[in-house]
């Protein structure tokens, strides 16, 4: 491998979520689903972070998640345009329930099973390797309003019959498979990430962290099943990543981006070394946090680590011990101090190509297991032409450079990393914002925040560079 190419057989590909690309709600079977109900505009926020409680359709708000871009319809026309970039991979996660629509039944749904069936077989016919969330920020409903949420003990049994249901039926076809989406968001994000609603008066910590320890035994529970099932499957985690910095050389703010770091890497710290953290334990002691954990779990958790470590990353983050320092970012569930040595995208993200390379190294020297990033990418606004095309060079250089820090990471520092799949590789709804018009995708399609639009797909200018990257496998960026 020279300086300038990545190793062979390296996956280049792109990343998505069922939510916010599929649509068809409620055609083949499927169930209403937390992130179906989480609307575009000002709530949005206060729903997906458990503030307030918003658990079926209205007529004051739109709902992006109903047809988001029709992948559900499109999917051979979209996979034909992967194929044609060149991808080796395509990240997707499955919507839980199309499989289960409820989430609790003990039969599972053969109209979504086969719909999923034929999207991995559409990829193979590519030579595309599928990459599958198996939750990405996605939980039946019935699950929220009947057991809780995440909280519930009762998850770890549906979760298993999903995973035992996915691992089984799609043998062969699928090699690479995610246990649950930025599994931290759940301290950010707890309806989105968990569906966890708070009722006042509740300890919102103490639910958040004992639905974290369901979902990490869960988790463990799948990498039991997939290696059972199929000694060729390869289980990751995921985390959504960006190293902190400390705002000054001051020993106070070097302490406050360890322990932000740390509130981060705790879920993966599980993940991969099969044991809570003693920092973790002292936390919850100090708080007065009493989890529910029994021998049988910690078992689990300690026999069944991950095999990869998987994450995105869209900026490092700032962190600082004085209490007077208090300047944010704008616009991401993760907002931290802004750094003045950077500059932001139009939401308020701050680039920063060369903390990609950082976070790398931090994640292998922590690990030392295989890495995978499973997002990157800038959300945008795009203004097409009348045929839809869209020069959109802001991207193709935020993609350069960080796939250049990347390069170096692997070539230089020595990581081991298995592939990258942008984030959005076709416009889709926004996760943070339910927006269509913060834009990723090398794919343009034509709908509007409010659901108006044709759905034409068109290729921007990034479509063709991104091909190239792959074809010379990342020696002309």
């Amino acid at each position: 491998m020279s300086d300038k190419q990545f190793p062979e057989g390296f996956l280049f590909g792109g990343a998505t979520a069922a939510n916010q690309l599929e649509g068809a709600y409620n055609e083949g079977g499927r169930g209403l689903a937390n992130v179906d109900v989480s609307p575009v505009g000002e709530d949005r926020i206060k729903i997906i972070t458990g503030q307030l409680k918003h658990f079926d359709f209205d007529d004051e708000h739109f709902y992006p998640a109903k047809e988001a871009i029709d992948f559900y319809h499109r999917y051979k026309e979209d996979i034909a345009l992967f194929a044609e970039m060149g991808f080796k991979t395509f990240r997707m996660s499955i919507g839980w329930s199309r499989i289960f629509p409820k989430g609790d039944e003990l039969e599972p749904n053969e109209e979504g099973l086969a719909f999923y069936e034929d999207v991995f077989k559409e990829c193979r016919k590519y030579d595309i390797e599928p990459l599958v969330t198996i939750t990405h920020f996605d939980i039946p409903m019935h699950l929220v309003t009947e057991y809780g949420g995440w909280r519930n003990r009762k998850m770890l049994e549906f979760y298993e019959r999903l995973c035992r249901t996915l691992f089984t039926r799609y043998k062969g076809l699928v090699n690479y498979w995610l246990t649950f989406n930025e599994i931290n968001m759940i301290l950010h994000a707890p309806f989105m990430g968990a569906g966890l609603y708070f009722e006042e008066g509740e300890n919102e910590t103490q639910v958040k962290y004992q639905a974290a320890h369901h979902e990490l035994v869960a988790s463990a529970i799948a990498t039991k099943l997939a290696h059972e099932i199929d000694p060729e499957n390869k289980v990751g985690c995921m985390l959504a990543a960006g190293q902190y910095y400390p705002n000054t050389a001051h020993p106070r703010d070097y302490w406050a981006a360890m322990q932000e770091d740390r509130e981060n890497y705790f879920f993966i710290d599980v993940q991969a070394r099969g044991y809570y953290p003693n920092y973790a334990k002292k936390k919850w002691e100090r708080e007065g946090i009493e989890l529910d954990i029994t021998e049988e779990d910690l078992a689990l958790l300690r026999d069944y680590t991950v095999d990869f470590v998987s994450f995105s990353y869209y900026s490092s983050r700032v962190a600082s011990g004085d209490p007077e320092v208090t300047e944010k970012t704008a616009g991401n569930i993760f907002a931290s101090l802004k750094n003045p040595y950077l500059d932001a995208s139009e939401w308020g993200w701050q680039i920063d190509p060369l903390g990609l390379r950082i976070t790398l190294n931090a994640i292998w020297d922590r690990y030392q297991k295989p890495m995978f990033i499973v997002e990157n990418g800038l959300g945008a606004v795009d203004t097409p032409d009348e045929n839809g095309y869209v020069e959109d060079d802001y991207r193709i250089d935020y993609l350069r450079q960080h796939i250049k820090t990347m390069r170096d990471a692997i070539t230089e520092d020595g990581v081991e990393l298995l592939g990258y799949t942008t984030w959005g590789p076709i416009d889709l709804v926004s996760a943070g914002t339910g927006e269509m018009k913060k834009r990723y995708g090398f794919i343009y399609v034509d709908r509007d925040n409010a659901g108006k639009g044709t759905l034409k797909r068109s290729k921007k200018k990034s479509f063709d560079w991104y091909k190239k990257v792959i074809a010379t496998n990342g020696a002309e960026l």
